[in-house]
């Protein structure tokens, strides 16, 4: 599905447009995601955060720094705290949509699991995509993997 793509919060108050084509899409199993969203794992829409339109409401910002020094930051509706997006501290150029707040999610298809070592043992992995048991060394890789898959 073609850009433009919208979405929004749980209560409707925020609203934003993505105007350009993920870079890529993957689902991430460490245990801070699972912390963060209180479940197995989070889908990761990574975008240029010059393709991200604020459309209208209230977000507010957070930063957080980890116990091992690591910071993560992003924003959230200022209304119902439902979280929209990741700002990467080490990489201002990007944002990382949580792509369940897109308004149409029939399209999202992860290109690749990451931090598959802290997966929920529950949880069965698709046949396919890319999986790494931690952090890639070379985020390219789930970048040219989704640029290169086969489109429905």
């Amino acid at each position: 599905m073609p850009a433009p793509y919208e979405g929004g919060c749980l209560c409707g108050l925020v609203r934003y447009r993505l105007t350009d084509e993920p870079l890529t899409l993957y689902a991430c199993h460490c245990t801070d995601c699972q912390r963060r969203t209180g479940s197995a794992f989070a889908l990761s829409m990574v975008v240029t955060r010059s393709a991200l339109e604020l459309l209208r409401g209230e977000t507010r910002y957070y930063r957080v720094t980890m116990p091992d020094g690591r910071e993560k930051a992003g924003r959230f509706c200022a209304e119902c705290s439902g979280q929209l997006w990741g700002e990467p501290v080490n990489f201002p150029q990007l944002a990382v949509i949580q792509p369940g707040t897109l308004d149409d999610t029939s399209w999202l298809r992860p290109i690749g699991h990451i931090w598959t070592g802290s997966a929920q043992p529950w949880v069965s992995l698709p046949e396919g995509p890319l999986t790494f048991p931690g952090q890639p060394q070379d985020m390219m890789a789930l970048v040219n993997a989704w640029l290169t898959r086969p489109r429905e």
